[in-house]
């Protein structure tokens, strides 16, 4: 019989709150399981296995990320999109990122799943606003994702010593992304 109130949802709870608390190393089912108050048997009644919680906490990153994206993007196009983007990403990883660290990569967001077709719906929708035929449109999110994410996670783990401000690195990351996206209506 499962514990009253251990759900696959409050298990992930407590996945998010180890790595939240201890980074993405600390995850284990023990761990988990002592967050949660059970023993880690208990656990079996609710996921599989490790690789299934990991796979667990990776959608509900994913899940939490497409939120935040979307609300920044909504209503916005073109560069004012994709700066607005670039921000809601940047701030969730510097804000978890013992959550965001934990997130499978291989996963996010060219993986399978809701949360990570939403996601990679928002990043699309973000770049309808430039000439991107084809493929031309996957390259661009494969850039954006990678330059969000090498700037945020150096930012995160205290990767910026110098003194020259970090806004002004940020504002420049985005427009060398933007500036590299071609524009609708003029010749690449």
């Amino acid at each position: 019989m499962p514990r009253a109130g251990l759900s696959p949802d409050a298990v992930v709870d407590a996945a998010v709150a180890v790595v939240d608390a201890e980074g993405p190393g600390a995850l284990t089912l023990a761990a988990v399981a002592g967050r949660a108050g059970v023993a880690t048997p208990s656990l079996y009644k609710h996921v599989r296995n490790l690789a299934e919680l990991r796979h667990l906490v990776t959608a509900r990153v994913q899940e939490e990320l497409a939120e935040r994206l979307g609300e920044a993007a909504l209503g916005r196009s073109g560069d004012d999109a994709i700066r607005a983007l670039m921000y809601a990403y940047r701030s969730y990883v510097v804000e978890h990122p013992g959550r965001y660290g934990a997130m499978e990569q291989a996963a996010q967001p060219e993986g399978d799943g809701p949360a990570a077709e939403r996601l990679l719906n928002i990043l699309y929708g973000a770049l309808r606003g430039y000439d991107l035929p084809g493929p031309h449109a996957v390259h661009a999110v494969r850039c954006l994702r990678s330059a969000v994410h090498g700037f945020a996670v150096l930012e995160a783990a205290g990767g910026y010593g110098l003194p020259a401000d970090l806004e002004a690195s940020y504002e420049l990351l985005i427009t060398m992304v933007t500036g590299g996206l071609p524009r609708k209506g003029h010749a690449a």
